[in-house]
């Protein structure tokens, strides 16, 4: 069973909130001002949301999330009546990585399963208990928690029907941010350089080539946990192999090369955009909003990879460390 459903919500129109209290310019104002919004401040007027129950077949689960063009959805178990987890498409690429050249069992037998026989059966060792938030709960606490958990998305639940309002995103927090930078006081470290202020994954970046069977990269997204691989050739960086997986054509031949497998991807790709190290904050904020993409690829001047700037270290370095001194912790390249 497969739920999409609209949600009518009322709520101030965010262009006309004002946040009172943010004229002090010092280098915390973006943490004041999390803490002063709650998650339902991010919540649309009108959303869609797709909800799997349990006891859907993977395959129909797998085709609904590319259909709608969502990477995961809400899981709701209708024997506890509550939501259980989320269904991603690191779940798939586990589990494929797991399974493609198993003996023991066989791609198309794993995907007339139920949802509920992966949690328990194949995914039992990975899959995580829901994470969610209140939608009274602060922006502040919501970074926390994305950060914290290592999660991409954390779905708002109300506390008193249990159903769920909306999936809260680094880009969506980020995007919010944005509407009011110029009503703040700017920090200094906005005109740093990334560099400068150490923020981004510089170090075990990991990449793949045009001929890479898509099984290896497959191994790369599971042992190192990102949620995207830079595809180099001797001229550098030309794409992203995030979105593989959009058809069936990809995932029943994991030895065709990353190339032919990208050749099946959405018509929607985002593309892939760089930085260099020696831009600033400012600038790669405005340019991950504007362009609404996940990471910027840090490239040097022959478009060599060096390195990794995520959303996540972006709030990471706004919201919950010191921007100035550049005291960020280091979270892992593309975990977003």
């Amino acid at each position: 069973m497969i739920f999409i459903f609209q949600i009518p919500l009322t709520i101030d129109d965010l262009e006309g909130k004002k946040d009172p209290g943010l004229e002090d310019p010092e280098h915390n104002v973006y943490t004041r001002f999390m803490k002063s919004h709650r998650c339902y401040d991010l919540v649309p007027t009108s959303s869609k949301l797709v909800v799997f129950d349990t006891s859907l077949q993977v395959k129909k689960a797998f085709f609904a999330l590319v259909s709608n063009g969502v990477r995961a959805a809400p899981l709701w178990d209708s024997k506890k009546q509550c939501f259980v987890g989320m269904l991603t498409i690191t779940d798939f690429i586990n589990i494929l990585h797991r399974y493609y050249k198993s003996p023991l069992v066989q791609i198309y037998e794993l995907e007339e399963h139920k949802i509920e026989t992966w949690r328990e059966v194949y995914l039992q060792d990975s899959f995580k208990p829901l994470v969610s938030i209140s939608p009274s709960a602060s922006l502040y606490d919501a970074v926390s928690s994305l950060l914290k958990n290592k999660i991409h998305r954390l779905p708002v639940i109300d506390p008193l029907t249990g159903n769920t309002l909306y999936i809260l995103t680094h880009k969506r927090i980020l995007k919010f941010l944005k509407l009011f930078i110029s009503e703040m006081p700017k920090p200094s470290f906005l005109n740093q350089t990334i560099e400068e202020l150490n923020i981004g994954t510089f170090k075990n970046i990991a990449v793949v080539r045009a001929d890479t069977p898509l099984y290896t990269a497959l191994g790369i997204f599971v042992e190192q946990r990102v949620s995207a691989l830079p595809v180099v050739d001797d001229k550098g960086i030309w794409t992203e192999s995030n979105s593989i997986f959009t058809t069936e054509k990809t995932y029943n031949n994991l030895d065709v090369t990353v190339t032919k497998a990208l050749k099946h991807r959405s018509q929607y790709f985002e593309g892939v955009l760089t930085c260099n190290r020696h831009e600033t904050l400012e600038a790669i904020i405005n340019r991950l909003v504007e362009a609404e993409v996940h990471r910027l690829v840090v490239v040097d001047e022959q478009d060599v990879v060096k390195g990794i700037v995520s959303l996540s270290d972006i709030l990471q370095a706004l919201v919950l460390t010191d921007g100035e001194e550049g005291k960020c912790c280091r979270i892992a390249a593309l975990r977003v």
